[in-house]
């Protein structure tokens, strides 16, 4: 598939994207109404993710204080996630077929790491 196929074929697929996080924010708020986490309705503990809506609705009105109350570690992990995200967007658009460097990889598996690490310690330590 040609680069300008697969760019716009990663545009809409980001719009949509974005315009479902938009109508979902707009539903949460206006209606009260949020997709449970399946993962604390079972086990009732928190899983690292656990307040993203929370953190992504406080991260649209520039709460920071409010974002970090939500979830802090994903909030801090957020920047290097955007990063990932556009290098594998780029070599997507580009049709690259050579692997990933090395050190992306590592930088990948450790904030899975980390988050992991976050999951544990906030049950344990009630954070």
């Amino acid at each position: 598939m040609a680069a300008p196929a697969r760019l716009r074929r990663l545009l809409l697929g980001g719009a949509a994207l974005l315009g479902g996080g938009l109508l979902y924010a707009l539903v949460n708020v206006r209606l009260g109404l949020y997709v449970p986490c399946l993962f604390r309705a079972v086990t009732g503990w928190r899983c690292p993710g656990c307040g993203v809506t929370a953190l992504c609705l406080a991260l649209l009105r520039l709460d920071l204080p409010a974002a970090w109350a939500a979830n802090p570690v994903l909030l801090l992990l957020s920047p290097l996630i955007a990063l990932l995200a556009a290098r594998i967007a780029v070599r997507y658009v580009r049709s690259d077929p050579a692997p990933p460097p090395p050190w992306e990889g590592r930088l990948a598996w450790g904030a899975v790491a980390v988050l992991v690490l976050w999951g544990v310690l906030r049950n344990i330590l009630g954070l």
